[in-house]
């Protein structure tokens, strides 16, 4: 409303709006008088309404907000804070989240169900010429003695698997080894496979933290291994997954029947998983190693075997692990990975985090492999 606005109204019209507007003396009051009357007015409106919007922005800024509480603003709209206790609330929960993953002790997310640990151990097999297999066991006062000894370098310090390269042993030069590289891992797990190039070579493992600054703090040394040639693992990978069937092959892989350093460690972890001990008959047929798996009792033989491909993908920087043994994602968020597929039901779950920590999501695979093998039909030699 302007000067000029109300100067192109008729006087009958300014006298209606007066009175609309509750002016004193609207009726006795010529054009150019109504005209400043008008104005007046309308300049004493907007300096009201500037005083309570100033008002009401104070009070908002004085006020102390309860948690979920909702305030009004000035101009009477909704305007949600978010209180101290929701972001404690997520501070607390990505600490938490930050502290299972750096957790390496043994069952340490379950402690209502946790196997006690006998002693700490890692240990190595061999599934082909280009991966190995890690599998620890860490009591709780283990991880806190290196938590104590590492000190402030303990909140930079990450869960690692530090591989070396073990040179041949001879007679006349001791063993020497080289270390290769350090792998992260984290807490939550119990296992790990480690990919391996240029076989066949010896390695050695040892699992602890590494900090910031480079130093390392080991809670474990493993067995040493050496991986088979390129093109045995044909022969030799049969149903990884299935221990109880693969056992002998498995422990052959990994220096287990040794005449030099027998793997005791890994005898004993065989054992206690599969609550028997390891055959002794087959020693002789394993004796000489990884080349001695590749002979055969008998001049004809017929296997067949079979391969579970598992794929998926999820937002980049997501956690995932399937059937406990994390994975490796690509820049995309896909991933592939090859299960061993055994003569029986079997149910792999998958799981992913989120890279925050704060939303988890878990699928439920259930396959079933159903192989039967038919007596053989043995022919006379006339007939063939």
């Amino acid at each position: 409303m302007t000067a000029d606005t109300l100067a192109r109204q008729t006087c009958k019209d300014l006298a209606r709006m007066a009175k609309q507007r509750g002016v004193p003396g609207w009726h006795g009051m010529r054009k150019d008088q109504l005209i400043q009357a008008l104005m007046k007015a309308a300049r004493k409106k907007a300096t009201a309404r500037r005083n309570g919007q100033a008002a009401a922005q104070a009070a908002n800024r004085r006020r102390i907000d309860a948690p979920g509480e909702i305030v009004r603003n000035g101009d009477g709209g909704p305007q949600v804070k978010q209180s101290a206790r929701r972001v404690a609330e997520q501070l607390r929960q990505l600490q938490a989240a930050s502290i299972r993953l750096r957790d390496l002790a043994t069952g340490s997310d379950e402690p209502e169900t946790r196997v006690a640990v006998k002693k700490d151990r890692l240990t190595v097999m061999v599934r082909d010429p280009y991966w190995l297999h890690a599998h620890w066991e860490l009591a709780r006062p283990t991880v806190e003695r290196a938590r104590a000894a590492l000190g402030q370098e303990w909140h930079t310090a990450k869960p690692v698997l530090r591989l070396y390269e073990v040179s041949e042993l001879s007679a006349t030069m001791p063993e020497s080894e080289t270390m290769v590289r350090h792998i992260e891992i984290h807490g939550g797990v119990n296992n790990w496979y480690i990919d391996v190039p240029d076989p066949p070579k010896s390695y050695r493992m040892e699992i602890g933290y590494r900090a910031a600054s480079g130093r390392f703090y080991s809670l474990a040394r493993s067995n040493t291994v050496q991986t088979p040639r390129p093109g045995s693992s044909d022969a030799i990978d049969r149903n990884w997954s299935d221990l109880a069937e693969n056992v002998d092959r498995i422990f052959a892989m990994s220096a287990g029947y040794s005449s030099e350093s027998p793997n005791v460690e890994l005898q004993e972890l065989l054992e206690e998983r599969l609550r028997r001990p390891i055959s002794a008959p087959l020693v002789g047929r394993f004796s000489a190693g990884v080349e001695g798996l590749l002979g055969r009792d008998h001049a004809f033989y017929f296997d067949l075997d079979a391969e579970l491909l598992i794929f998926g993908a999820t937002e980049p920087g997501a956690r995932v692990t399937v059937h406990g043994e994390p994975v490796k994602l690509r820049p995309d968020g896909t991933f592939t990975m090859r299960f061993s597929l055994p003569n029986c039901r079997q149910v792999i779950p998958a799981t992913a985090s989120s890279a925050d920590g704060l939303e988890q999501r878990t699928v439920v695979l259930a396959v079933e492999r159903n192989t039967k093998t038919m007596e053989p039909l043995i022919r006379e030699a006339n007939e063939a």
